[in-house]
């Protein structure tokens, strides 16, 4: 049998579950692949208007992946993955101004353009977040500027007004003073390759939750680990005794009614106006193996 892929994805829980040997503990035969640091964040810093759905749709190395719920949605209900239905996770997301910036409330951002991913998770929350605040026309989004660390990256330069960030350029930003107008926490779902083997799966969720638990516990012991991901450029800058935990895996099912809601919501907002979303419905879309 293969080995079981494992690629962390901007998160502590792989780290610390491959540091305390907890893929071993659950007899879990992997092989562990870092792709960020090595390529100088050139891995996720994609062209405009390629995302999150789209790599997925591509297809992905690792037997599960994650990113935000709305694409896993979306790409599971187009047949290109299945949605792991017995947890989700929550990050830390938010839209950030430089320190000088006159933007200084939500409402001081209509019209103002905002680098997010696209069709991936800034990208929707973004909207979800300020739509409470102004009319759709007037959020402005900009995906010209690649997916998380070279908006990240132009930001700190002075090249964009405002950007969506999560995970590691979340905190790190926020370290070097610049403003959050407004937070975007989003939810983040698993998606599963159409070969991964279910017993794999398994383990490799029953080590995630016990990497939970210690990270829970003394998160101060393991944000060293977003330098694993971060460019090597920023490491002296960094100082992730202050950054906080990040995305927290919850162990509760990914239900059909969450699934349907987000699904309605994509359509409502027109996200995928080729009618790439697929069929939308759940038992044909998702995983689980919680019975």
């Amino acid at each position: 049998m293969a080995k079981f892929i494992i690629e962390p994805h901007f998160r502590l829980h792989e780290w610390v579950a491959k540091e305390k040997g907890l893929f071993q503990q659950v007899g879990l035969d992997y092989e562990f692949r870092e792709r960020i640091r090595s390529s100088g964040g050139q891995h996720h810093s994609t062209p405009d208007k390629v995302g999150a759905f789209q790599s997925i749709e591509k297809g992905r190395e690792s037997n599960v992946n994650s990113a935000c719920h709305w694409t896993v949605n979306a790409a599971a209900s187009a047949g290109h993955t299945k949605l792991y239905a017995d947890a989700y996770s929550v990050s830390p997301a938010g839209i950030f101004v430089p320190a000088d910036s006159p933007i200084k409330s939500p409402e001081d951002l209509a019209g103002v353009p905002i680098s997010v991913g696209f069709q991936s998770g800034s990208h929707y929350s973004t909207i979800q977040v300020l739509e409470q605040y102004m009319d759709m026309k007037d959020i402005n989004l900009s995906f010209q500027d690649g997916m998380l660390f070279k908006r990240m990256e132009m930001l700190i330069s002075g090249e964009l007004q405002a950007a969506s960030l999560f995970s590691g350029p979340y905190y790190f930003v926020e370290q070097l003073g610049f403003r959050k107008i407004v937070d975007s926490t989003f939810m983040i779902a698993g998606s599963v390759n159409h070969d991964a083997d279910p017993g794999d799966v398994k383990k490799y969720y029953q080590a995630l939750r016990q990497a939970q638990s210690l990270i829970d516990l003394r998160p101060e012991l393991y944000t060293h680990y977003y330098q694993n991901e971060f460019p090597e450029k920023f490491h002296d800058q960094m100082d992730t005794r202050r950054w906080g935990p990040g995305e927290r895996i919850v162990f509760e099912p990914y239900s059909k009614q969450i699934f349907e809601d987000s699904f309605a919501w994509i359509q409502d907002h027109d996200i995928f106006p080729d009618g790439g979303m697929g069929s939308g419905l759940y038992e044909e879309s998702v995983v689980s193996y919680s019975s």
